[in-house]
């Protein structure tokens, strides 16, 4: 009898132990899913805008073709290379490089900001130089991100609805955002970018000294 009561009790205190983790691995998986579809939302808006932008960077690269035309400067070096993918776009203008990058989305991922009012976020990234050389033998994402990270110059940060301001952030500005709204944000990207850096130059190199900015 004895055997009989400890079973029971060994069974109660199972069947609770069992209802306790299904409860809060329930709400880890729910917390989760609310992760995948901020993530898949966010991924879908940030590669609408990266298209748009590729149309923008095309425009642009045509506008500045004219220009320097215009002043008897050779434009040959002036032009736009998009992956297949279009995850990528690198863009060549005279002696500068700029790539704009997708590939930075590989997990669900938040903005920290100060205030705590963290933004789940997908990530375009425009880094200097051309993507494919930079990443050249690149052997997982934690050496992928940390190349971009050197060269970055800015990064748009796309939330996952439509209707809230995406945040762009340039590195030379420290850590100020600029809010942008999604309609205006691939082409308003592209030109902070192009002006960040085809506004700026490069110091005849003394040590740690790679360019400026004016």
């Amino acid at each position: 009898m004895l055997n009989n009561y400890e079973s029971f009790d060994n069974s109660e205190t199972s069947s609770r132990k069992s209802a306790l983790i299904q409860e809060r691995v329930g709400l880890v998986s729910a917390h989760m899913y609310k992760q995948f579809l901020d993530y898949q939302h966010a991924t879908v808006n940030a590669n609408e805008i990266f298209q748009r932008m590729l149309e923008n960077i095309r425009e642009v690269t045509e506008i500045l073709k004219e220009a320097f035309a215009s002043r008897g400067v050779t434009t040959e070096n002036i032009y736009v290379e998009a992956d297949a993918q279009h995850s990528t776009i690198i863009m060549n203008i005279l002696w500068h490089k700029i790539s704009f990058t997708t590939r930075c989305n590989f997990q669900p991922q938040v903005l920290f900001r100060e205030n705590l009012n963290h933004m789940f976020s997908a990530r375009i990234m425009a880094v200097r130089g051309n993507y494919n050389d930079i990443m050249k033998d690149v052997k997982d994402h934690k050496e992928e991100m940390a190349r971009l990270l050197d060269e970055e110059i800015a990064s748009l940060f796309v939330p996952p609805e439509t209707t809230h301001s995406s945040i762009l952030k340039i590195r030379h500005l420290g850590g100020r955002e600029l809010q942008i709204n999604q309609m205006d944000a691939a082409r308003e990207f592209v030109l902070k970018v192009v002006e960040a850096v085809c506004g700026g130059g490069f110091y005849h190199e003394e040590g740690s000294r790679k360019s400026f900015n004016i």
